[in-house]
């Protein structure tokens, strides 16, 4: 009889470590629930069957606990500026595979910079911060339609979402990373991160039928900054915002997303527009889909799929862009977004 992979997931009572959970365990993962918060732990594993372990980012022994017997870990709980190098850490210990939803720019860009206990050519587990909806889904989206391109002149990414309702998480990690920053806007250009105080520019992006074009806020930079540079040739990498979800981040009395079905997701709606530019040729690919937080649990899941079974393309530290066959894998998100590709 074969065991299903136990991948702890770290954060698991969190808003998309949720999602998370029952991503894995309807994809024939066997999830081991982990966080900080013993309570939490307990109300989701109450009846469900499944093992429960706190532990803390203070606490290594307690990390290894949760992580023992564990194919994998999934980091869903931030700020990741405080709990990703702890947990990578702790995988890096067991010796197994981490992949965490980090949208956090300064967070990702650590643990890009990660040296792991062994090099590459050492058989280091593979380590993929970002893998969720900022960060993952605009990398591999750049990446594939980049196809055979070795290099671009820019990359754009414009996210056209019906509105935004941060979780408790969003907030927090946005406080961190506003304090890091000093409160300076930050983007990528000529090759690196340049943090300054300008205001951001308000324009109009156009979005693919049936969206059309709509106002975004410019270099309103998100998690692709750092991922998609990683590992392309690109030395202008930009991300904008729909301007409606752009002041509902803002805005201190938004509430929190709320669901609107059975599955827990709520009634947003995504268009991700991806467009690699060289010279005066230009490659699209589009993605489409609902709910920025669940739609995260099948990238952070089908990246653990494919790292267990074999199906990645480098070692070490990296981004999904790098680390996956890019087309393949947002083809196995079909039943969770839609992808267009305009070459």
């Amino acid at each position: 009889m074969t065991t299903a992979p136990r991948v702890a997931v770290y954060g698991a009572y969190g808003h998309t470590g949720r999602f998370v959970v029952t991503e894995l365990q309807e994809r024939g993962f066997t999830p081991v629930l982990s966080g900080r918060d013993a309570g939490k732990l307990k109300a989701l594993s109450y009846g469900t069957g499944l093992d429960a372990h706190p532990a803390s980012v203070d606490d290594p022994p307690s990390l290894d606990r949760a992580l023992a017997g564990a194919a994998a870990v999934i980091n869903c709980a931030g700020p990741f500026a405080t709990t990703a190098v702890p947990v990578i850490e702790a995988a890096q210990r067991a010796g197994i595979p981490y992949v965490d939803v980090a949208a956090e720019i300064e967070a990702v860009a650590d643990t890009l910079a990660y040296v792991p206990d062994r090099p590459r050519d050492a058989g280091a587990a593979l380590i993929v911060p970002a893998m969720a909806f900022y960060g993952g889904l605009g990398d591999l989206l750049i990446t594939t339609a980049m196809g055979d391109w070795t290099a671009a002149d820019e990359a754009h990414i414009a996210y056209g979402l019906s509105g935004w309702h941060p979780t408790a998480g969003t907030r927090a990690a946005g406080a961190v990373s506003r304090e890091r920053r000093d409160g300076r806007s930050v983007r990528y250009r000529n090759g690196r991160l340049e943090y300054h105080g300008e205001d951001l520019p308000t324009l109009e992006w156009p979005f693919p039928a049936p969206m059309g074009p709509r106002a975004v806020i410019g270099e309103f930079s998100m998690a692709d900054v750092v991922t998609v540079p990683s590992h392309l040739s690109i030395p202008d990498v930009r991300t904008y915002m729909a301007v409606e979800a752009a002041q509902d981040i803002a805005a201190p009395d938004t509430p929190a997303p709320a669901a609107a079905d059975e599955s827990g997701r709520s009634g947003q709606t995504f268009l991700v527009d991806a467009v690699v530019r060289s010279g005066t040729s230009e490659r699209r690919a589009v993605a489409r889909g609902r709910d920025i937080y669940a739609v995260t649990a099948p990238l952070a899941v089908e990246a653990v799929d494919r790292i267990l079974t074999g199906r990645t393309r480098t070692t070490g530290v990296a981004s999904a862009g790098e680390v996956f066959d890019a087309p393949g894998f947002l083809r196995a998100l079909s039943p969770h977004i839609t992808l267009e590709l305009c070459p």
